[in-house]
């Protein structure tokens, strides 16, 4: 897993766990980042984030991004692989 903040924009990624405080576990919960939902980098500005969670894009600066743990999309990692075997 990777921070948040190590992800590109474009990419989608999938939370695997929010570390911190409970009151910023909280918070982040209930602006829709939970554990195994699928996040897109919408960009990057100044260390901030923009992000695509479920229907709303969401701004977060940099520290609190880095606490949000990730890994890749499995399913567009596999996806891209499929396409890129058939060519």
């Amino acid at each position: 897993m990777m921070p948040l903040t190590m992800a590109n924009a474009g990419e989608t990624v999938t939370i695997g766990r929010i570390s911190g405080k409970d009151s910023v576990r909280q918070h982040l919960s209930e602006l829709g980042f939970v554990a195994d939902s699928s996040v897109t980098v919408v960009n990057q500005i100044g260390g901030s984030l923009i992000l695509q969670v479920k229907d709303a894009r969401v701004a977060l600066d940099k520290t609190m991004a880095s606490r949000i743990l990730v890994q890749p999309n499995p399913r567009r990692e596999s996806a891209g692989f499929q396409a890129a075997a058939a060519h």
